[in-house]
């Protein structure tokens, strides 16, 4: 069937992929992170879906998929078709915890990541107004319990469940530098077997992120997202240009170097923001073989691993 929607996406002209696509296909297994409901959930929640609307801006010309109004939050699994590194990345797309970008910062990352050999757990985290913490745990929360599912699901899933990672993109770059720093104690009251193991990253790749540096107070670094020498090894790319500010990409390296956190720092002179892997003629739309290059020099990716 993949072969025949590729064969005719390619008669017709149409460039597509059926990996990244959303919804996801039924050949990936999703599950439901809270089986109770997650905590504090709304008695009558809006309906969740796409918020995407016309006036809304193109991503190196494709339209990105706003998903809105998410209240069950949910975990979809992508693994390889080919070899398999045993490597694991839970991924974080951004959206302001008003929305989440989920093909742009989402399922297009879980392609990439799995033709490098990495499996792909993508994330729907509970929006909007879920973070950041802690003026709402709800996101961090998901994000706990999500790492944990993954690495209770380890043997079963043919991960190693020491390089398990995540990755974000903006406020989803936040909520990875905010598990980074906070994973020692569960946010809500345990549920299962996966709230028994570590809910601690292996590593982080933070990408364009928001929250670190309070632009209010001069960029001070965010006094609630401490790195300690316990927070795992970091790569960090941004624009200078990002409207966000690069500060804070800037200010969180050096609170990283300051705990003896190894960590990576990559500023592109243009980019903005939200270019997620669309590849464009600016340099920083490279970042992901970066990102391989890193996993290799940390050992997550054997050397020469593509």
């Amino acid at each position: 069937m993949r072969q025949l929607l590729v064969l005719l996406a390619a008669f017709s002209g149409i460039s597509m992929s059926v990996c990244a696509q959303w919804p996801p296909a039924a050949s990936h297994t999703t599950l439901n992170i809270w089986p109770g409901g997650a905590p504090g959930a709304p008695a009558n929640p809006s309906p969740e879906g796409d918020t995407t609307t016309a006036k809304d801006h193109l991503v190196a010309g494709k339209r990105v998929i706003r998903i809105g109004n998410v209240s069950a939050p949910t975990l979809t699994l992508y693994t390889t078709e080919g070899k398999s590194t045993g490597a694991a990345v839970v991924v974080f797309p951004g959206g302001g915890y008003r929305i989440l970008a989920i093909d742009l910062e989402g399922s297009e990352v879980c392609e990439w990541l799995n033709s490098i050999g990495i499996t792909c757990v993508l994330l729907k985290y509970r929006v909007p107004d879920t973070g950041p913490y802690p003026k709402s745990a709800a996101a961090l929360e998901d994000a706990q319990r999500a790492v944990g599912i993954v690495r209770s699901h380890a043997t079963e899933w043919h991960i190693d469940p020491k390089r398990i990672g995540v990755l974000g993109f903006s406020a989803g770059a936040h909520l990875a530098a905010a598990l980074s720093t906070h994973f020692e104690k569960r946010l809500y009251d345990p549920i299962d077997a996966a709230d028994q193991v570590s809910c601690r990253p292996d590593f982080a790749v933070i990408v364009y992120p928001g929250y670190l540096a309070i632009a209010e107070q001069n960029f001070a670094a965010n006094a609630d997202i401490h790195p300690t020498e316990q927070t795992p090894p970091s790569f960090i790319v941004q624009a200078e240009d990002d409207p966000v500010h690069v500060e804070n990409s800037t200010v969180y390296f050096l609170a990283l170097k300051s705990a003896k956190v190894p960590a990576e720092l990559h500023i592109f002179a243009q980019g903005g923001h939200g270019y997620g892997l669309r590849r464009t003629e600016l340099p920083v739309t490279g970042w992901p073989q970066l990102v391989e290059t890193w996993l290799s020099t940390i050992q997550i990716l054997p050397h020469g691993a593509r």
